[in-house]
């Protein structure tokens, strides 16, 4: 994975209190190596004190993302060599806080420069940019300059993101249905597309001694896989290779698979356990075609590092105000409890398996995340943070409670109301204002409940 490039740029002029600009500038500089250690920080020797050398700084650049600060006052005029350089570089605007008063000069009023730079992004771009006030050691900048690297490392990776349908989503289920151009467009990421039936014929193909590597690993994660009758233990490794080596011959970094009726009726299998099994290899796999769910899932995992569980909210309870996700069997086998493990079951509906069968493991942050679309075709993003609770498997399949931080049941009023999608990745770990950022770097609306 390539590192994040991030170009911090101190601009400001020498007619302020040079020994307070210094001091801020190695104080600066130091937290950003810091708190982006395994990034590429590209810093000046000093301030940046002139257009000149400003422009001089900048010219062999080519950055993921830029951080603009004041280190003292500078007019708009910086502000344009900048963004002449880098008409699309995701900008974090950040500025210091003036010292106390003491009826002496102004030190710095790097405040006054912020809102030069800012006017002057705003006028010359239609895109967000991202802006904090504070001092190098608060612990507000020092979120704001993770989370920007966090929502720029999205970004990039999306950028270089092959992400596979797998057949089409059933009836009534075309929200997760996606444009190759939109994909593209929007967020950079290549669209290919498979039918099931031909991951189907790939698998009824393989011999049992060509599925045997898939077969003990699949052992190694999933307890019970031995109770299963034998002709779906050997047609779910076969899927399972089929899949596995579908993704690694054309580098795919997620999929959305199509699952009912096919598999049950064309190949006498579930892909449940299949999927489960890549989400654990951090191969991003929604089911129900869903695209736009596995997008969920991936922005989530490259955020959090984590793999991302993926289900419908089925029931509320106002009083915990707590929202429990659910789906039939194909959660990351990695999340499951570790008093249960990963079991393996029937699908609840066909009576068919394997299906992986658990309840998540509890987590005291997380994050309910979806890319979603509105009516006129553009894009919002979903978020909701709170924390996972210590709850076993709820129903048949694998599920997850989350406490959320407002009120659930009014979470879940509005998101109805206002058409959201049926399926959620929730995320381990805290990522809201990361995913704000990214959404704001996109262009989508920010929905936080």
């Amino acid at each position: 994975m390539s590192k994040v490039s991030v170009l911090y740029l101190p601009i400001g002029v020498g007619t302020f209190h040079m020994e307070t600009a210094s001091d801020q500038f190695a104080r600066s500089a130091a937290m950003l190596r810091e708190v982006l250690s395994g990034e590429e920080v590209i810093c000046p020797e000093g301030g940046l004190l002139s257009t000149a050398a400003l422009r001089e700084f900048i010219a062999d650049k080519t950055p993921d993302l830029i951080i603009l600060q004041n280190l003292t006052f500078a007019n708009a005029a910086y502000t344009y060599e900048v963004l002449h350089a880098f008409d699309k570089t995701p900008i974090l605007l950040w500025t210091l806080r003036e010292p106390a008063g003491d009826g002496g000069r102004l030190r710095l009023n790097s405040l006054t420069g912020a809102f030069s730079a800012g006017g002057a992004i705003r006028a010359m771009r239609e895109s967000d940019f991202e802006y904090v006030l504070g001092a190098p050691e608060e612990e507000q900048v020092r979120r704001a300059v993770r989370d920007a690297a966090l929502a720029v490392r999205a970004l990039k990776q999306m950028r270089s993101l092959r992400l596979l349908a797998v057949g089409h989503t059933p009836e009534g289920f075309g929200f997760g249905r996606a444009l190759d151009q939109e994909l593209m467009g929007t967020f950079g990421v290549r669209l290919l597309s498979v039918e099931a039936r031909e991951l189907i014929r790939t698998a009824q193909s393989y011999t049992e001694e060509e599925v045997r590597e898939e077969l003990e690993q699949a052992g190694r994660e999933l307890r019970g896989l031995e109770n299963m009758p034998e002709k779906n233990v050997q047609d779910f490794a076969r899927l399972y290779r089929a899949y596995r080596n579908y993704v690694r011959e054309n580098e795919i970094g997620a999929l959305a698979s199509r699952c009912w009726p096919d598999f049950f009726t064309e190949f006498g299998t579930p892909v449940c356990a299949v999927l489960s099994l890549l989400n654990s290899e951090k191969v991003v796999c929604s089911c129900e075609a869903d695209v736009y769910g596995a997008l969920s899932m991936y922005v989530g995992q490259e955020m959090t590092g984590s793999a991302a569980f993926f289900g419908d909210p089925v029931a509320v309870d106002e009083n915990e105000s707590t929202i429990t996700f659910w789906h039939c069997g194909m959660a990351p086998t990695c999340l499951a409890r570790e008093d249960t493990g990963a079991c393996v079951g029937v699908h609840p509906n066909r009576k068919i398996g394997p299906t992986a069968e658990f309840g998540c493991k509890p987590a005291e942050k997380a994050t309910i995340f979806r890319i979603g679309r509105k009516k006129d075709g553009s894009f919002r993003f979903f978020i909701a943070p709170g924390s996972i609770l210590d709850r076993p498997r709820q129903y048949l399949g694998t599920s997850l409670v989350v406490q959320t931080q407002e009120n659930a049941g009014q979470i879940v009023n509005r998101a109805v109301k206002d058409g959201w999608e049926p399926h959620y990745a929730v995320l381990y770990g805290d990522c809201e204002e990361a995913l704000a950022m990214l959404g704001r770097m996109l262009g989508a609306e920010i929905c936080e409940f």
